[in-house]
């Protein structure tokens, strides 16, 4: 498949819940957390469906949208605050966000996150219910201009 691929996934969780630390006997071991292991169950799930069925190769780049929860107090909020309504509302960061969907994409839509050599992110406005919409563009390698006998020129 090296076609773009959409996706609309779940809100992400946060970093401090994907990524666990315990200590034992001064060594300290950081391993994935079963909500992690939940949410990346869940994001093989819906790239499936979209019809992943193995990792692109090679470089890609990487768009997400994330829509924060609306609040049901949404016309009070619009009311006191006007166009800026949306900044109070509670999400997970932006920054956050990315690193826990990249992580949960690894292996599923492409191999590694170091072949993620671009990425566009941005929090919408909330719209309803919290979600993450990623694309995913196989990017080319340019190859070099070669003369008639192969050398580069």
């Amino acid at each position: 498949m090296n076609e773009q691929i959409t996706v609309v996934l779940p809100q992400a969780i946060s970093a401090n819940v994907y990524w666990r630390t315990r200590v034992i006997k001064n060594i300290a071991m950081t391993y994935v957390s079963a909500e992690a292991k939940a949410f990346k169950a869940e994001v093989a799930r819906r790239l499936r469906a979209v019809g992943v069925a193995s990792p692109l190769p090679g470089r890609v780049a990487v768009s997400l949208t994330m829509y924060p929860h609306r609040p049901l107090d949404l016309a009070r909020r619009m009311q006191k605050l006007g166009a800026a309504w949306d900044d109070g509302v509670r999400s997970i960061d932006l920054d956050n966000s990315i690193k826990v969907v990249l992580d949960a994409m690894k292996g599923i839509a492409f191999d590694d996150d170091v072949w993620v050599r671009e990425i566009v992110a941005r929090r919408a406005e909330p719209d309803g219910e919290a979600r993450v919409v990623v694309t995913i563009t196989p990017i080319a390698v340019a190859q070099p201009q070669t003369g008639l006998f192969g050398e580069v020129q």
